[in-house]
């Protein structure tokens, strides 16, 4: 994202980075940036200090203070050069400060450089610890090597819901908790050799065995079942404050025999359809 009221310069970068490969949106207001960081979080923000309304360091106070966008990359690009500005640019946690004019080809392998320090630091969930990103592709590539693996999709449905009525701290409570019965359900069955990671926030990855599969699709599903109406309280409930979007599990099982003459995107691709 590109935030930038100079409006040549956004039209430059806005055509340049679409030139190399990137997925780019444009915003000439600090306000706007922030809303379209609520909505959608990009994987990088460069942001111009001065704009027509709050200031880039607003803005990025803002982000940084929003557990949705708390960790998304800033690079500041602007006029102001005076020692003050850098250090509360790096106060605000900014990746990189970069002052006009600047060559376009740096500019370039700046954002490569921390897109690739951000996805090298985005290997584990940071809520429940849990393997998340490159190693769980690895973890899937693996797995079509042997002809004998299963995969468990264990998807925890209407967190959003219950996020509203309880708040984040008590949603991350219980995703912790999730991630925590899925491991020791596996460890319980001698699941040393078993992969447990995140497809998406709410969906988690299980590699096994076909042997094992069935048995433990079963211990999994229990033990989540059973536990999760210790976490909200009966008088909610009750209320009707979840009528139709209580916490619920879905566990599906695929394969990975039937998918031997696919590759890793073709996989992903088909256990993205159980995260839905």
């Amino acid at each position: 994202m590109i935030v930038e009221d100079d409006l040549d310069i956004a039209e430059m970068l806005d055509a340049y980075f679409r030139s190399q490969g990137y997925e780019v949106l444009t915003v000439n207001w600090g306000e706007d940036g922030v809303r379209a960081c609520q909505t959608q979080p990009p994987d990088l923000v460069i942001l111009d200090i001065r704009l027509p309304d709050i200031d880039g360091f607003e803005v990025a106070r803002r982000l940084r203070t929003a557990r949705k966008t708390r960790d998304i990359p800033i690079i500041f690009l602007t006029e102001k050069r005076a020692r003050g500005d850098r250090l509360k640019g790096l106060e605000l946690q900014a990746d990189d400060y970069i002052t006009k004019p600047f060559d376009v080809q740096e500019l370039r392998l700046r954002v490569r450089n921390v897109l690739q320090r951000a996805r090298r630091g985005s290997l584990t969930n940071t809520v429940t610890g849990l393997p998340e990103g490159g190693l769980v592709d690895e973890a899937l590539n693996f797995g079509l090597e042997r002809s004998e693996t299963a995969l468990l999709v264990i998807s925890l449905k209407n967190l959003n819901r219950f996020r509203e009525v309880y708040g984040f701290v008590a949603s991350d409570d219980l995703l912790r908790a999730v991630a925590m019965m899925i491991r020791d359900a596996v460890q319980d069955q001698n699941g040393l050799d078993e992969f447990v990671g995140h497809l998406t926030a709410t969906d988690f990855l299980v590699i096994t065995t076909q042997a094992q599969a069935a048995d433990l699709r079963e211990r999994i599903g229990k033990r989540l079942e059973q536990s999760l109406d210790y976490f909200y309280s009966d008088k909610d409930r009750d209320a009707g404050m979840f009528e139709n979007k209580e916490l619920r599990i879905e566990i599906s099982e695929l394969a990975v025999a039937s998918l031997q003459d696919r590759d890793l995107p073709h996989l992903k691709a088909e256990l993205n359809q159980f995260c839905r």
